[in-house]
């Protein structure tokens, strides 16, 4: 969902890369084993440098020495060129030569992110020219093409900052049982309410041509609901299950239901996907006789939504990135 009409050179932002920053970057590559390393480390941290220098142009606080990138533990084992946004989270910072089409944006650096800043290194290691951000990346290479103007990051950053990204729960470390307080499994979460719910959870359901493996690599957690979405007193449960789809994508399935004693849904519920930008992409409404409701999509890794559920003028959103 890029769209980059713009011309980099008309956008890109010059600025001069300072003694300190070249001393500095000089200095950590000096400490690698091979000269493709130190190179890698070098123009890391002469992108990681300038970054941090436009943004506390702009007031925006950071913590240069708490990145990875200034960890030579980290320098050493990955290609990371990450810059500490105070209060916000981490942004990326890939540096390329004159001349370069494609950025390299590299896996470990797929997660745990604010965005991706480009920068323009010269030779002469004078000055750099900031080209361009992007919020997410699902790919190895990214084309300069897809960058868009660098205000977009000063947007992004002030949202951040009033809905930090530690709020977004992160999907895919579903998979590697890294699962974020409040979501717990579904029968563990049953066997907490006081009384069991009256409708049978069913396995996830799968087609005839589904395989073991494909089986066991959904992963499925729940969650109440109750901030004043209450059934005579039972709040109702959301069910989020993930499992890996084609073309790399991932398989959301989204499910509500009534707890305790309560046979059906109340009519008029709702369940709302909303995409990054605010707008329903799926939503759902219970009708009289609806004992759940349900919706399911496929999503990009780093992708973000939001899950509402409302009843009335009353609402909750839980936020997500696959």
């Amino acid at each position: 969902m890029t769209n980059n009409t713009f011309k980099l050179e008309d956008f890109a932002i010059t600025l001069p890369i300072s003694q300190a920053a070249r001393i500095t970057a000089q200095q950590f590559a000096n400490q690698q084993p091979t000269s493709a390393k130190a190179e890698q480390v070098r123009l890391n941290t002469l992108a990681v440098w300038v970054v941090n220098d436009y943004l506390q142009m702009m007031d925006i606080p950071t913590n240069l020495t708490a990145s990875d990138s200034w960890n030579p533990i980290m320098q050493l084992c990955t290609d990371v060129a990450d810059l500490e946004v105070s209060s916000v989270g981490r942004l990326e910072c890939r540096p390329v030569l004159a001349s370069s089409q494609f950025c390299s944006i590299p896996p470990e650096t797929w997660e745990d992110r604010v965005g991706y800043v480009v920068v323009q290194v010269d030779d002469a290691e004078k000055e750099a020219q900031i080209l361009g951000f992007v919020k997410n990346v699902s790919t190895e290479t990214l084309a300069l093409s897809q960058l868009q103007p660098i205000e977009t990051l000063i947007d992004r950053l002030a949202q951040l900052q009033t809905s930090p990204v530690d709020t977004l729960v992160n999907l895919s470390q579903w998979f590697v049982g890294q699962i974020e307080s409040g979501w717990q499994t579904v029968e563990s979460l049953l066997n907490s309410l006081d009384a069991r719910p009256a409708l049978a959870f069913r396995s996830p359901v799968s087609t005839p041509e589904a395989t073991q493996e494909q089986a066991e690599n959904v992963t499925r957690r729940a969650k109440l609901i109750d901030l004043g979405i209450k059934i005579d007193n039972q709040p109702v449960m959301l069910i989020v299950e993930i499992s890996p789809a084609d073309n790399q994508k991932t398989s959301v399935r989204l499910q509500l239901h009534a707890t305790g004693n309560q046979m059906y849904l109340p009519a008029g519920v709702q369940l709302k996907v909303l995409d990054n930008s605010g707008a329903v992409f799926l939503d759902a409404q219970a009708r009289s006789a609806d004992n759940y409701i349900q919706l399911q999509f496929r999503g990009d890794l780093q992708e973000e939504f939001s899950i509402q559920v409302s009843l009335g003028d009353m609402s909750i959103t839980e936020n997500f990135v696959i």
